[in-house]
């Protein structure tokens, strides 16, 4: 039975075993945003191929799981993050809160999501686009790029996932704000862009879930988002989301992995380090999952047809991620302070 843990029980799971002196086997304890399905897939794995061992998940969100992070400097808790753009993880090793691992895969991977000194490596490409109800809406109806949704046909009918928490969010915004600066890194122009779109949105979603209800429920029809969590929820459940890429570019998020420095187990979490980026389980994440590897020595022609099919859609955004890496963190404390709420009553 997959172990679902919310952060409370987390530490009383932790103190329980503390009290029965290490008798049952170990607790592999892993946060990650990736979701159940995927997670519960991973979770079976890794146990099979190390028999006794307790792979338990808090699923929560990329900057939360950072956040969670510095709160347990004193006393980690974690022994592995999984999933958050590289940009969050380079944070987190700025403020020391990873090991130093350098996994076998390592070269075969894009040096943009390497972290410094090892500290992290991407395991999943993720593309993100607009996403939208498409019983309420036809593929052609859709805004086709970003600069659509700021259309006043959108006003009332965009949701958003919670920015503050999100790593995509804060990738979506980052990318934007460095776009509108043509290059400069000049924020003004992207916080008015940021400005009409907060005039747009009917709601800050508090997580994914939330969101997928309600653009099911038709209270908004749009939102920004990433391809592969569309397209496994349209696979899975079966759910009528479909998304455009936008033909003008996407940001590409490099999505990444790392050892939870002093973690209580560090030689599993190099193990699930392993096995994360192996090539049999980025050949399953594909399948299964709809994700996109980071690995550069997959074979095209051996990928899954909708990947196949999707990669020569897609677009790159041309953007600086180190000046974007150096800056978001201003940049989101401006729109949660500025922007959030704000957009209609600055008259957009």
């Amino acid at each position: 039975m997959p172990n679902r843990l919310t952060l409370s029980s987390v530490f009383i799971a932790a103190a329980a075993l503390g009290a029965c002196g290490g008798e049952s086997g170990p607790v592999l304890l892993v946060y990650s945003p990736h979701g159940e399905e995927l997670l519960t897939h991973f979770e079976q794995r890794f146990e099979a191929e190390n028999p006794g061992v307790d792979v338990q998940f808090v699923d929560m969100g990329s900057q939360e799981v950072l956040d969670r992070l510095r709160s347990e400097r004193a006393n980690p808790q974690a022994d592995v993050w999984w999933g958050a753009p590289a940009e969050v993880f380079a944070a987190g090793s700025e403020d020391d809160l990873l090991e130093s691992y350098r996994p076998s895969w390592a070269d075969h991977t894009d040096p943009a999501g390497h972290g410094s000194g090892d500290m992290y490596f991407s395991t999943y490409l993720t593309p993100e686009v607009i996403a939208y109800n498409e019983e309420a809406l036809s593929r052609e109806e859709a805004p086709q790029d970003w600069d659509d949704i700021l259309d006043p046909e959108w006003r009332d009918r965009v949701l958003i996932r919670e920015p503050m928490a999100s790593g995509t969010m804060r990738a979506i915004f980052g990318a934007i704000i460095y776009r509108e600066s043509q290059g400069t890194g000049d924020p003004a122009a992207g916080y008015e862009w940021l400005h009409r779109l907060d005039a747009q949105t009917k709601e800050y979603t508090l997580n994914p879930s939330i969101l997928y209800q309600k653009l099911l429920r038709q209270e908004g029809v749009v939102t920004l988002w990433t391809m592969p969590d569309i397209e496994i929820i349209r696979a899975q459940q079966e759910l009528p989301l479909n998304y455009i890429i936008p033909p003008s570019g996407t940001p590409i998020v490099q999505d990444a992995i790392a050892v939870v420095a002093n973690a209580p187990n560090p030689e599993l979490a190099r193990a699930f380090v392993e096995m994360a980026g192996s090539r049999g389980a980025m050949e399953e994440a594909a399948e299964l999952f709809f994700r996109i590897p980071a690995r550069t020595d997959m074979d095209p022609a051996g990928l899954p047809v909708w990947l196949q099919e999707a990669l020569p859609r897609i677009n790159p955004m041309d953007l600086d991620q180190d000046l974007i890496r150096e800056r978001t963190a201003e940049w989101m404390a401006y729109w949660d302070d500025n922007i959030r709420l704000q957009g209609r009553d600055s008259g957009y």
